[in-house]
């Protein structure tokens, strides 16, 4: 057993105890960004004049070596290593010899997994940003292609007013603009260096912590130690933007998975992103929709998981905050595969216009702008909005929409319709005649549509920019 830690030990730890504390299943994820670590604490301590440049070099050529075996199969990440800490000073150390016992100089374990985590997690929140994009993009996408699609608009699962596609889609856009500011304010939290912080206390060494987080491209030092050893509020803040983030594509999907069926017929998804029966041979499901409604627990029972292992940690660190490895990966993949899954099945779908359309007509939508229509008429709207309950009324017994019905019957129940209803109350005039900002009127979608595009080209540019 490959262990940190024993010279105050005089025998052997339990085997089932050491397998209990070990973390190396899991924390081998961390392997790069462990080393990444170790090279800027060793080029800053020998900045500091603590390592010669000679100690340096060999000790940052022994890291790469350790990191390009394992990534190249050369050398296998076991469980006779306690945790990937372990795993990387041990080889080194068998590799370039006494240098490598040096490495750990002024720091811990304690500041070296907070750094680790937090070096992954700012990636993958970086990852889970260019994720959304891309989502954001085919969104864009449908918006622009459906200014002038058709749909019923709902409250309460009923067919409430007529909207578009355009506008349906586009308040998943919003959605997904704020998940992506989210994730953009915890980086900002978070991209501060916990290296130099020792056990708890920091260290005696005179270390360059400044330096250190100007390596690791960190805006500077975290500015108090136990604090920094024990903080895990950016793994939970993550876990809780993933969790919206998740919450937000499961109720997408659910929506996807009404439209896609019978009784809808909004929409076919592509048979790449479906799946059959082994039964029933006419069965085309929408496993995928299913399964990402259906991940969402799992991502809040990271966040939950989380928070309840927190809630009772005195300062500083306590082995309860290994816990949060496996969360966090788990979380991380299940988001990360849920974006990459869905983008790709809103993206390859048919939309089935003329059924959303008839939808809309056979939904009444059209019901509040016909006694709109009667208030501009003169009638007080308490009264219009009987009138037209009944006109439905009657509609529902002949099974018919109110622009099927003649003039002769709305006049039957009201004097005050005129031939101009059917206009006024066409899904055109009633969704075209919407335009403050926010509202489903071509005018106001346009406007939307291009301060999205300008987002989306805004935030495309910035990455193109870091990549380069």
């Amino acid at each position: 057993m490959a262990q940190l830690w024993g010279g105050r030990f005089t025998k052997e730890t339990d085997q089932f105890v050491y397998s209990f504390n070990a973390s190396i299943s899991f924390d081998k994820r961390l392997l790069r960004q462990d080393i990444q670590g170790s090279k800027a604490h060793v080029r800053m301590l020998a900045e500091a004049g603590i390592l010669t440049e000679q100690e340096r070099d060999r000790i940052l050529t022994g890291l790469e070596s350790i990191f390009l075996d394992v990534k190249e199969g050369r050398l296998m990440i076991t469980d006779e290593y306690e945790d990937i800490h372990s795993f990387v000073e041990a080889n080194l150390i068998a590799r370039i010899g006494e240098p490598g016992k040096k490495l750990h100089t002024g720091r811990s374990r304690n500041d070296q997994v907070a750094l680790d985590m937090r070096l992954y997690v700012r990636e993958e929140l970086a990852e889970v940003k260019m994720l959304l994009l891309a989502l954001m993009r085919v969104l864009h996408r449908l918006m622009k292609e459906n200014l002038n699609t058709y749909m019923p608009g709902f409250t309460h699962l009923q067919k409430a007013q007529p909207v578009t596609f355009a506008h349906h889609v586009g308040a998943y856009m919003e959605m997904f603009k704020r998940d992506y500011a989210r994730l953009t304010d915890i980086y900002e939290r978070m991209n501060y260096c916990p290296l130099g912080a020792g056990a708890l206390a920091g260290t005696t060494y005179p270390l360059k912590r400044e330096r250190t987080a100007e390596l690791l491209d960190f805006y500077g030092p975290t500015l108090n130690s136990m604090d920094s050893v024990s903080d895990r509020d950016y793994i939970i803040e993550s876990l809780s933007a993933f969790s919206i983030i998740m919450m937000h594509l499961s109720r997408f999907s659910e929506e996807v998975i009404l439209w896609n069926s019978n009784e809808y017929q909004f929409i076919e998804l592509d048979d790449a992103y479906s799946t059959g029966s082994s039964i029933m041979p006419q069965k085309k499901n929408p496993d995928i929709a299913e399964l990402v409604r259906g991940k969402t627990g799992r991502v809040y029972g990271a966040l939950q998981a989380m928070l309840t292992t927190m809630k009772g940690i005195p300062l500083a660190y306590n082995k309860d905050m290994q816990e949060d490895k496996e969360w966090t990966f788990d979380a991380v993949d299940t988001v990360k595969g849920c974006l990459t899954l869905f983008t790709g099945m809103l993206d390859t779908m048919t939309l089935r216009k003329q059924q959303m359309e008839a939808s809309a007509k056979k939904g009444f939508t059209n019901a509040t702008d016909a006694a709109d229509y009667l208030v501009n008429h003169g009638v007080p709207f308490r009264d219009a909005h009987g009138i037209v309950g009944q006109l439905v009324l009657h509609c529902i017994e002949k099974n018919i929409a109110l622009d099927d019905l003649t003039l002769e019957e709305f006049q039957a129940v009201c004097p005050a319709f005129e031939a101009d209803i059917y206009d006024a109350i066409s899904l055109e005039t009633c969704v075209g005649k919407r335009n403050t900002i926010g509202g489903p009127g071509q005018v106001a979608m346009q406007e939307v549509v291009a301060q999205n595009e300008s987002f989306l080209d805004q935030e495309r540019k910035k990455y193109e920019s870091f990549n380069k």
